[in-house]
């Protein structure tokens, strides 16, 4: 593991080269699939970063299924062979597309309805 590696003042986000650097080094080898990442405070004095921006870099790299968290034990690098298949993600996305679509098609017909609700209490009570 590399240590002493700071943010650089770039005008790009600490946490985006954080990611940066820990992806480079899961795809490099360096952090091969089963090992752990250092703790989120070894990776803060690493990095000289905050917590909260190590948590946002290891967001992302869980969002990018690069590393996944284990209650209680911690963050490792993923095994290739256990991350979804891109059509398995696919297809998950096309599900909450269709979720979210319902969703606002609901929710429109309900402030809809509270609309005409409203109105016609105000109509009743000017009178």
């Amino acid at each position: 593991m590399r240590w002493n590696v700071m943010v650089k003042h770039t005008g790009r986000a600490g946490y985006l080269q954080i990611a940066d650097d820990l992806r480079a080094q899961i795809r490099g080898g360096s952090l091969a699939p089963g090992t752990p990442l250092p703790s989120t405070a070894q990776l803060a004095e690493q990095y000289d970063a905050s917590l909260s921006v190590v948590k946002m870099a290891v967001g992302i790299l869980r969002n990018e299924g690069l590393v996944i968290g284990q209650q209680g034990k911690g963050v490792y690098v993923r095994d290739e062979a256990d991350a979804p298949a891109a059509g398995d993600l696919a297809d998950e996305v096309a599900e909450l597309r269709t979720a979210v679509q319902d969703l606002s098609g609901r929710l429109a017909r309900v402030e809809e309805q509270l609309a005409t609700s409203t109105t016609r209490r105000s109509a009743r009570g000017s009178r």
